[in-house]
């Protein structure tokens, strides 16, 4: 039995959660479906499952291997249908991608049917979070990301920077007054925003005479970790925000949000394309990568 194979067993047995459900489904017995995992671990010196009488169940490492491996078959999948389809041009196989909800819900997603029907064997895994993912780990292709890249061990591929605009709500602004001076924030509540809950807020920024970043601490009941909550927060009523001017756009131009001192918004935030220090990247993440450039180029976030 060829490794690739054991990884095949695995990969049915990690899905089904069941050694006899996976040898039956790939047709063959139940010995022949454990001793491939069991060669498997030994290969990689590493515990991939939990068995137990009644579930089988990924370890740790077996979550991680699973992950990563999925990249090896999606590639012979694409090796495959490059010769069968006689040289056809479409994408197979699965990227896995993140970014912000913001930039899924306002920039990628309307745009995802012109890429899947380019590519129908394609298959996209899009998550949507604020915090910081392990590509490696995580099985993660790229990721979409705002803010000064920290992990230096990833390659970034810049993609401009996201203009940021101060927002209020007319409910708001009605209870508090309109700021006109950086002096008129002391009498105003700011919605804090942190990547994690407990850490301390940036306060209000904003770039001075000189070009250089400057921050206020400002008042605020609300603090919160989710670009979704973030807005919906300001909405309410709950203070002002700082938020990239593509997730402001809709409510700005219906009138749900007011922008409020244009004159002194935060530092633009650098948008990168990120992804892992691999050799050899596949065709299917070169292309949506690609991809994802032109359609970060075409929502020009710069405003």
């Amino acid at each position: 039995m060829s490794p690739l194979e054991r990884i095949q067993i695995f990969h049915r047995v990690a899905e089904l959660a069941s050694f006899s459900q996976a040898a039956a489904s790939l047709g063959l017995p139940k010995a022949s479906a454990s001793t491939a995992v069991q060669q498997l671990e030994s290969q990689l010196g590493a515990r991939l499952l939990h068995r137990t009488t009644r579930r089988v169940q990924l370890t740790q490492d077996g979550q991680a291997f699973y992950e990563r491996s999925k990249d090896v078959l999606a590639d012979m999948d694409e090796l495959q249908a490059m010769f069968q389809q006689h040289g056809a041009t479409g994408l197979t196989g699965r990227v896995r991608l993140d970014m912000s909800s913001g930039f899924a819900r306002h920039i990628v997603i309307p745009r995802l049917p012109e890429l899947l029907a380019q590519h129908p064997l394609l298959a996209v895994e899009l998550s949507s979070t604020e915090r910081r993912v392990d590509l490696v780990r995580e099985g993660f292709d790229c990721v979409l990301r705002t803010g000064n890249v920290v992990d230096t061990s990833l390659i970034a591929r810049p993609l401009g920077a996201v203009r940021l605009l101060n927002c209020a709500s007319p409910a708001y602004l009605q209870a508090f007054g309109v700021p006109q001076t950086l002096d008129d924030l002391a009498r105003h509540r700011l919605v804090h925003f942190v990547g994690t809950l407990g850490a301390k807020s940036g306060g209000f920024e904003y770039v001075d005479e000189a070009g250089a970043p400057q921050s206020i601490a400002m008042a605020g009941a609300v603090t919160v970790n989710n670009a979704e909550s973030y807005s919906a927060a300001c909405l309410a009523g709950l203070g002002i925000i700082q938020v990239p001017w593509i997730g402001a756009a809709d409510p700005l131009r219906d009138g749900r949000l007011v922008e409020v001192l244009p004159q002194f918004s935060a530092p633009a935030m650098p948008l990168n394309l990120l992804y892992a220090n691999r050799r050899n990247l596949s065709r299917r993440v070169r292309v949506v990568m690609d991809w994802l450039a032109a359609v970060v180029a075409d929502a020009r976030i710069d405003g």
